[in-house]
């Protein structure tokens, strides 16, 4: 395919190189130099430098050409004029980053793909939707919606009193034939490695392990894991930026008692007139002193998403030294990830991470409709809708040439979510939930043509 990304910021960049490791022809524009250098010195695509609003700077770009133009810049106005103008001069599709949510919760009534804007994405909406979901399972550390809930993807750590440690998948199945879930990801506990899970792997203790289930299974999965489903009703947040604002707005709005703490008066006070329900405290969530003052051990959940990496990372360790059952750090430095269960974090989340991972599935072949990069895992849980024309249709699972470094995690189904075993049909108009590594994925879109 051939993208345009517009904007060599964190987003734009972390976009760029993964789409770069695929062989995408990738163009990417930034007014700014520096930003630019470094991706044309660390990554195989082109640099452009120019404004992505200048016709002549599309045109040097070959907009007219491309699949795809993403604007990712850090003005929302300039991304909307991107993707108008792109269209315009004949770019097939175009997504625009925005930060005002509205633009989302009224895009039926402006119709901005009448204007030529095919998507907008919102980082900052993600992760609050993100958080949201994790508190909902707040024994996970890890956890993605398809189709509203019909089935649901958990990532958890298996502690050594989990039932099925030691057993193979194909044992732990005997054992519990009733369960309605299935493994889809391992990760072993100390390395980067990551496994599909087959037949024959066993269940280690540590290790990071990643099912999709129904909606029942959610409360099976509980039992089994030896987690406790903690009721959360009582939260912190640690930071009104806009994450921080609409996390808050959110849970106020399913009555959860929320506490937000903000370091600047004056934001302080734009907050709790924008959350009437919401107690808002102004004041330096990294003293610990001033967390203590606020009742932090009567917290069920704390949510640190202040500008600062270090500092969320360091007040949710705070919290979790207080037996607060679920923290969350909101953190922009991916490589933090591979430190968030050795230091006792429960959940690190990154905004670029989120946002990729919505625009990535348009690049994907197939009719993909959800895709999900799992949390420092090498690997991907993408949703696809099968089409008459595609390879699984009417196909039983068994008898495909499924790649084995891939699984099918379950099929939604008139949307009813079902774990789908060996001996089940494939029918057009399902929606198929695939995990597999980056390997097998030309081979898992042939399939679904």
């Amino acid at each position: 395919m051939k993208i345009i990304i517009a904007g060599a910021g964190e987003v734009g960049f972390h976009l760029a190189k993964l789409l770069s490791y695929e062989s995408q022809n990738i163009t990417l524009i930034d007014i700014n130099k520096e930003n630019l250098s470094y991706a044309d010195s660390h990554l195989d695509i082109r640099v452009l430098k120019g404004d992505a609003t200048s016709i002549s700077v599309l045109l040097d770009a070959q907009a007219e050409k491309s699949d795809l133009v993403i604007g990712v810049t850090a003005s929302e106005t300039t991304n909307i004029t991107l993707c108008m103008l792109a269209k315009q001069l004949g770019c097939k599709r175009t997504i625009a980053r925005i930060s005002n949510t509205e633009f989302v919760d009224y895009k039926e009534l402006v119709k901005f793909d009448e204007l030529g804007i095919d998507e907008l994405i919102s980082p900052e909406e993600l992760a609050a939707t993100e958080i949201q979901l994790l508190l909902n399972q707040s024994a996970f550390n890890d956890t993605y919606e398809f189709e509203d809930g019909a089935l649901i993807m958990v990532g958890v750590s298996l502690p050594k009193s989990a039932p099925f440690v030691g057993k193979m998948v194909k044992e732990a199945a005997k054992i519990f034939p009733e369960l309605h879930f299935m493994p889809i990801a391992i990760q072993r506990a100390g390395t980067q490695y990551t496994l599909i899970p087959r037949g024959d792997t066993v269940f280690k203790e540590e290790d990071q392990v990643y099912f999709v289930t129904s909606k029942g299974g959610v409360d099976e999965l509980y039992k089994l894991t030896g987690k406790k489903k903690e009721e959360i009703k009582n939260v912190m947040i640690l930071g009104g930026s806009k994450v921080g604002f609409k996390t808050a707005r959110d849970l106020c709005a399913k009555k959860f008692n929320v506490k937000v703490i903000e370091k600047n008066k004056e934001k302080a006070f734009e907050i709790a007139d924008g959350l009437p329900n919401a107690l808002i405290i102004n004041g330096d969530g990294s003293n610990v002193e001033l967390l203590e003052e606020e009742s932090l051990e009567s917290m069920d959940a704390f949510i640190a998403v202040t500008g600062n990496s270090e500092t969320n990372i360091m007040s949710c360790l705070v919290a979790k030294s207080r037996h607060i059952k679920k923290t969350i750090a909101l953190v922009e430095n991916m490589d933090y990830f591979q430190l968030s269960h050795s230091i006792g974090i429960d959940t690190l989340i990154n905004k670029k991470l989120l946002a990729a991972n919505n625009i990535f599935r348009y690049v994907r072949k197939g009719e993909v409709v959800a895709l999900t990069r799992l949390n420092n895992l090498n690997s991907e849980i993408l949703e696809f809708i099968v089409k008459p024309t595609s390879i699984v249709n009417g196909k039983i699972i068994r008898e495909l040439d499924f790649p084995r470094s891939a699984t099918i995690g379950g099929v939604v189904r008139d949307g009813e979510g079902i774990i789908a075993l060996g001996d089940f049909k494939i029918m057009q108009g399902d929606r198929v939930v695939v995990c597999c590594l980056p390997r097998a994925i030309p081979k898992i879109e042939k399939l679904f043509l």
